[in-house]
């Protein structure tokens, strides 16, 4: 079931302009450089997202395995190297992005609460439904096409390291949260219905996301 309700958002992820653009190599590095900076902001909080996850699992095994993915997070995994906002910081700069400098768009706050909320929450049914379903698991396929518009406009793939590694280790995080998802599903079936609502809430808050995206890059222009 998990994977059909993916592969349904990372179609309707896909659709959006902004990743449609990336994938045929049509949007401009002006746009990009408007998404780096909002996507550093959401980034930003991202071991928090997980913090609080891991706070109201029930089971210690699982903590244990979710520990793993924070680890990673901050370059203390198997393979330990940068902490991955160290990653971002460093492309950001080569790009020539500065976050600082710009506002966090409304849309962008938007997509931070939504994954702190349902962190929060006392069920982590919610949780892992926002974080694996609504995150980690459409990472792959959409860091993909947006590292395709990154390389349309002469950027080099040794500058997108950042997005490199997540395409190779979000599936690995993701597959973790689904193995914890499936087990929580057949022992406590009536949680489906929360595991949903976090994944459609925060894909729901990315596709606002992506409209920030756009609607602030044209405004920067005018």
């Amino acid at each position: 079931m998990f994977e059909t309700i993916t592969q349904s958002h990372v179609e309707r992820l896909r659709e959006h302009p902004f990743i449609q653009r990336c994938r045929e190599g049509t949007i401009t590095r002006h746009e990009l450089n408007v998404f780096l900076a909002q996507q550093a902001k959401y980034s930003g909080y991202f071991t928090r997202y997980l913090c609080a996850l891991i706070s109201n699992l029930r089971d210690n095994d699982d903590v244990m395995r979710l520990a793993e993915n924070l680890a990673e997070e901050l370059g203390f995994g198997d393979e330990a190297g940068e902490p991955h906002a160290k990653l971002f910081a460093r492309m950001l700069s080569e790009l020539g992005v500065h976050q600082h400098e710009v506002p966090t768009f409304p849309e962008t706050e938007h997509l931070i609460d939504t994954a702190l909320h349902y962190c929060k929450q006392r069920n982590p049914a919610y949780g892992l439904g926002a974080l694996c379903l609504g995150a980690e698991a459409i990472v792959a396929p959409l860091y993909s096409d947006i590292i395709e518009g990154f390389l349309a406009n002469g950027v080099k793939r040794e500058q997108l390291k950042f997005f490199e590694i997540h395409v190779e280790c979000d599936d690995d995080h993701a597959e973790t949260m689904r193995q914890i998802l499936l087990r929580m599903q057949s022992e406590r079936p009536q949680d489906a219905a929360l595991i949903l609502e976090g994944a459609q809430a925060m894909i729901d808050a990315r596709l606002e996301f992506f409209n920030g995206v756009l609607d602030g890059a044209q405004q920067a222009c005018h």
